[in-house]
């Protein structure tokens, strides 16, 4: 479940090891490039936190990021 916060979108995702983390961090960027809808994210060892707005809107949570977030839980 995406979290809203500080208008943004945010969810953290947990893996078995890096390498899948990893994997799922370039599939997120091959969408991402695909929409041309960037996310702002950390990676540490298994997780992935993503954190999704807009910033041409203002940094605010759009309908680009909920697509967004659509789009990234389908990976999974």
């Amino acid at each position: 479940m995406w979290e809203k916060q500080n208008n943004k979108l945010y969810k953290k995702f947990i893996f078995k090891d890096f390498s899948s983390a990893f994997s799922f961090m370039t599939q997120v960027a091959m969408i991402a490039e695909k929409i041309d809808h960037h996310p702002t994210w950390t990676n540490t060892w298994n997780s992935v936190e993503i954190w999704l707005s807009t910033h041409d809107a203002g940094n605010v949570i759009t309908e680009k990021d909920e697509n967004l977030a659509r789009l990234i839980d389908a990976i999974l």
